[in-house]
């Protein structure tokens, strides 16, 4: 993001000085919210371009900036949708979203001094398009296969048995993310994966339960407390295969670790 091109289109609503040399104004006397610069491998960088990734005012920024790509596109007559610097402009033809994209590009680069990624800009059909992790299929949107990776790398390292953490802690972060992950997700129209998540999640955490318990005897009494049956509890704690073979579903057997938890 070019700074000047940025603080040109600012300065038309904010005329306080003081607001816009802590933005990042080029004559202001200490270096502000743009020109703070960036730590890298312990040096300070100064940034004569872009925003601060994560930083509280750059999304603000961003939609400023291209708030004049909004109007253009309006001003044309096309569909489109925005999310941040993500968009999709929807045309009827592939010459027409090839004329459309060399249009938009020149208009970015020469009007907004901005540089575009080639590389993900394409004209594709709607059902191969992938917009903020869904993909679209006819006249339904799902999650991307991508974002469901992404989803069970998050899982795992969150039921990583090697994160040295208390159980609470754990539960409550997988929760956060198992629910924030649902919430945006929610309104995909492809359930097929759903009944397999549940079982799956829960037998991760069993695994970390397990490694917790570290002592035979002890994973006897806590399967015990937990009302599993005697005659279910010893041959699984005393079972030689491997953890994730010997604690899945226990067979036979629907309470204790498998019942759902407060925090989950």
């Amino acid at each position: 993001m070019n700074h000047d091109a940025l603080m040109l289109r600012v300065a038309r609503k904010i005329r306080d000085k003081r607001v816009l040399c802590l933005i990042g104004r080029r004559s202001a006397p200490a270096e502000k919210y743009l020109r703070a610069g960036v730590v890298v491998n312990g040096r300070l960088q100064k940034t004569p371009k872009g925003v601060p990734q994560g930083g509280p005012l750059s999304p603000l920024l961003a939609n400023i900036l291209l708030d004049d790509l909004d109007k253009e596109l309006e001003k044309r007559g096309h569909r489109f949708v925005r999310y941040a610097d993500d968009f999709i402009i929807l045309v009827k033809s592939r010459s027409a979203g090839e004329r459309v994209m060399l249009s938009v590009q020149r208009f970015l680069e020469r009007k907004l001094k901005l540089q575009v990624n080639r590389e993900k800009s394409q004209v594709r059909k709607t059902d191969q398009t992938q917009f903020l992790g869904f993909v679209f299929k006819g006249a339904k949107i799902r999650w991307s296969e991508d974002a469901f990776r992404e989803f069970k790398r998050r899982v795992k390292r969150l039921t990583g048995r090697s994160w040295s953490v208390s159980m609470d802690y754990r539960l409550r972060k997988l929760a956060e993310y198992v629910r924030g992950w649902m919430n945006y997700f929610g309104i995909s129209e492809y359930y097929e994966p759903i009944p397999e998540i549940d079982p799956w999640l829960r037998r991760r955490i069993r695994l970390c339960y397990w490694k917790q318990w570290r002592r035979r005897r002890t994973r006897i009494n806590e399967l015990l407390k937990l009302g599993i049956p005697r005659s279910i509890a010893i041959p699984v704690c005393m079972s030689n295969k491997g953890l994730w073979r010997t604690f899945g579903p226990l067979t036979g057997y629907h309470g204790g670790l498998d019942q759902p938890t407060a925090e989950g």
